[in-house]
């Protein structure tokens, strides 16, 4: 793997700390190794002039159904009830192990377009070896750091599946809950995630919280996603045994999930991350996720919170929801090399990039040290040829589901 050298770039930490203008980024092995102005790298080094640009973490998503692509927007007026009904129903027991894997590759691709370097896939689709199979090679394909949520209830025989792809590609666990589940079925998941070392995530309302620290379960090998009934007792248990928590506020919203959770766990101490959730009625990226967060909380607490305060929901934060924060989500000298660079904002900065920034101005993406877009284009994928493939699977399921004619 060549060295990169990103020169004069704005550097946003990724973590609140202070901006570094005019400071170049050196690359070697997938690993940040030096953070400074005038570098210079070995014979061969890629030099990429962000003079100008943002030079940020990856953003990490850390609650995307990612087979759900080439169903973006087919469900602008779903409710939950519908959603459960239709998407988790037929569509997705219409997927075949070909369109797991076809619909995760242009997931991960419009992921990867919009500066989205991780995610953690609550993957319903894994429910057969083959299927998932094939969404671990799709990753592989992509180039894109995933944890992958299992639902088969074999969780440890499909972890070991998922890990023999890429060191990019983990396995995580994707359980029901207490809340829509078993409890027994949720207590045994949890334990042997936190014994085999991998995030279980589940959604949940509130009521989870207490009974999973009454069990003794809760800590940071467990991610909570949505929690829009939260009180304030039980997002302090949260952050007293930092467990993740995620939020997926435009979906939250759009569907009538209820407010956010965000500000309410973060007035208790949590560190919530943030996740697109679906994309059959919510946007693919996270920019349109932080812009919702900032608005509602200014609302909320009637201040002007500083913009740039909401960024690490979409790096650091969702790193450490779902248990990768001591790999990735900001950067320094050595963690690995999950780079974003983000052009056409005259004045640089992590305010800009929350506030203004589009999928149309992600410049640069890295994944591990390895460039997977260029001057505003997938290296290696071709994304108009997924998205065309994945219109026709979409009309094959919406069709044998009764959705359209």
């Amino acid at each position: 793997m060549t060295q990169v050298l990103l020169k004069g770039g704005h550097v946003v930490p990724g973590d609140g700390s202070a901006e570094r203008p005019e400071t170049d980024v050196l690359v070697d092995g997938g690993v940040i190794t030096a953070l400074a102005p005038g570098l210079t790298g070995a014979p061969g080094t890629t030099v990429i002039d962000a003079a100008g640009m943002i030079v940020m973490p990856g953003l990490v998503d850390s609650h995307r159904h990612v087979w759900q692509a080439p169903l973006r927007g087919a469900g602008a007026d779903m409710t939950l009830p519908d959603y459960l009904a239709t998407v988790l129903g037929p569509i997705l027991t219409g997927y075949t192990p070909h369109d797991a894997g076809l619909a995760t590759l242009l997931g991960a691709a419009e992921a990867l377009d919009a500066g989205i370097t991780t995610v953690f896939d609550w993957s319903n689709t894994t429910t057969t070896e083959t299927h998932t199979d094939a969404v671990r090679d799709a990753y592989a394909a992509a180039g894109i750091r995933a944890v992958v949520g299992l639902v088969h209830p074999d969780h440890e025989a499909y972890a070991r599946r998922v890990q023999r792809g890429p060191a990019t590609v983990t396995a995580g666990f994707a359980v029901a809950g207490m809340e829509y589940g078993d409890h027994d079925d949720t207590v045994r998941s949890v334990r042997l995630a936190r014994d085999m070392g991998v995030t279980v995530s589940m959604h949940a309302a509130g009521p989870a919280v207490r009974a999973l620290y009454d069990a003794g379960l809760l800590g940071p090998h467990v991610n909570l996603v949505h929690l829009n009934a939260i009180t304030a007792d039980d997002a302090k248990m949260l952050a007293d045994t930092a467990a993740g928590v995620t939020v997926t506020p435009v979906v939250e919203a759009t569907m009538g999930h209820g407010t956010s959770a965000y500000g309410r766990l973060r007035d208790a101490g949590a560190r919530p991350g943030v996740g697109t959730d679906v994309v059959v009625n919510a946007p693919a990226d996270l920019f349109e996720p932080m812009r919702d967060t900032l608005r509602t909380e200014r609302l909320r607490t009637g201040t002007m919170l500083p913009a740039a305060a909401i960024l690490p929901a979409a790096t650091l934060d969702s790193a450490r929801a779902i248990g990768l924060d001591q790999l990735v989500g900001t950067i320094e000298v050595g963690k690995r090399a999950d780079l974003v660079l983000l052009n056409g904002l005259p004045s640089p900065s992590a305010a800009a990039a929350v506030t203004n920034a589009t999928p149309a101005d992600v410049h640069t993406v890295i994944v591990d040290g390895r460039l997977v877009k260029r001057d505003g284009r997938l290296v290696d994928l071709d994304l108009a040829a997924l998205r065309h493939a994945g219109r026709t699977l979409a009309h094959r399921v919406l069709r044998e589901a009764s959705m359209v004619a």
